[in-house]
């Protein structure tokens, strides 16, 4: 009796973790759903302008060019996002979508309104790039130059957004993302720190 208690138990909690995801799963798509039924007719062409301009990071880079123009704590903080794009990037594009392999949402099902489409990307759908690229800038520039914290990551949280709104992504693969984001800009000030203090 007690063998087939431990053995019962043993297979409950082994059938956890994929009815946990399987809800997760659920959820995720429900969020999706709910969001491309939703009429947004005001915002649908800016978040669509948005999602575009944040391809290959454009939009980050350009500040970063910006303020790579200014001496001192300005520089650094365009060093240091510039850093966490790259590492961003390389972690979501190189590693994650080839590990999970998740697939597109099918925005046509979802009927996402025509309006909203941006080109529906080849790659896999897990994790968002853009996202992670775009918070990665935002938290390690917003480190480095506090001032440009909010308005950046104000501009991360609206990149993110807008990939789900056009219909390419699940709220999933930005969350997962925004996460990526935030690792991979404590990699690049990390070393960003190493090379100013092996300058001194």
């Amino acid at each position: 009796m007690t063998d087939m208690t431990a053995e019962t138990a043993e297979t409950a909690e082994t059938g956890t973790l994929p009815a946990v995801l399987h809800d997760l799963r659920a959820v995720d798509g429900a969020v999706y759903a709910a969001v491309a039924a939703t009429p947004t007719p005001t915002l649908d062409t800016a978040l669509r302008r948005l999602s575009k301009a944040a391809n290959h990071s454009k939009i980050s880079l350009t500040v970063a060019a910006a303020l790579a123009l200014v001496p001192g704590r300005p520089r650094r903080a365009a060093l240091a996002g510039a850093g966490a794009i790259a590492v961003a990037s390389a972690s979501a594009n190189l590693l994650g979508k080839r590990l999970v392999r998740r697939a597109r949402p099918d925005r046509e099902a979802a009927r996402v309104v025509v309006g909203r489409h941006v080109p529906m990307p080849d790659s896999a759908s897990f994790p968002s790039g853009h996202t992670a690229s775009a918070v990665a800038f935002a938290t390690a520039v917003g480190v480095v130059l506090p001032v440009a914290a909010v308005p950046l990551g104000a501009l991360a949280v609206a990149v993110g957004y807008s990939r789900v709104h056009t219909g390419v992504h699940y709220p999933g693969d930005v969350a997962a993302g925004a996460v990526l984001g935030v690792a991979s800009a404590a990699v690049s000030l990390a070393a960003v720190t190493w090379v100013a203090t092996g300058e001194r």
